[in-house]
């Protein structure tokens, strides 16, 4: 089931976060780097985030979050983390195929490390194509990824 978050409770913002550190440190190691600017997120950003936060329970556990914005039409996918113990279960998917169902959009967005070639593909799938490259002060290349819905079977 997909429900949205109320990240602003410190319980819910401490699930979230404990997500989030679970799944980030699998990424880290995927990229190949000790120092991944995700795993220092606190709970005082998650509560104080202006973002929306969903979530994808599984037996009254939150297997997987999705953190977006919204603003005139355009959705900005931040994060999606899936918890180690439920992956490959299609998750992620179904996530995605909410979001982009659920609001009225004209674009998408999102951004990933370029290492991140299951991210990347998984958005593919959903019709996402590659607009940027580029490495931010953190060190870690990256690559943007965008979607007009409305010209794809979402």
């Amino acid at each position: 089931m997909i429900t949205k978050l109320e990240n602003s409770n410190e319980e819910v913002a401490n699930q979230i976060r404990r997500v989030f550190q679970r799944s980030y440190k699998i990424e880290a190691e995927l990229i190949g780097v000790c120092d991944f600017p995700p795993l220092a997120r606190s709970i005082k950003q998650i509560v104080n985030a202006p973002t929306d936060f969903y979530g994808f329970i599984d037996n009254h556990f939150l297997a997987a979050i999705l953190e977006i914005d919204i603003k005139e039409k355009q959705l900005d996918i931040h994060s999606l983390t899936v918890d180690p113990t439920f992956f490959r279960k299609g998750i992620a998917d179904k996530l995605i195929s909410f979001v982009l169902k659920l609001f009225d959009i004209n674009t998408a967005t999102v951004e990933t490390a370029e290492v991140n070639q299951p991210a990347i593909n998984l958005y593919k799938k959903h019709g996402f194509i590659e607009f940027k490259r580029w490495t931010p002060s953190h060190g870690i290349p990256k690559v943007a990824m965008s979607i007009n819905p409305l010209s794809c079977n979402v």
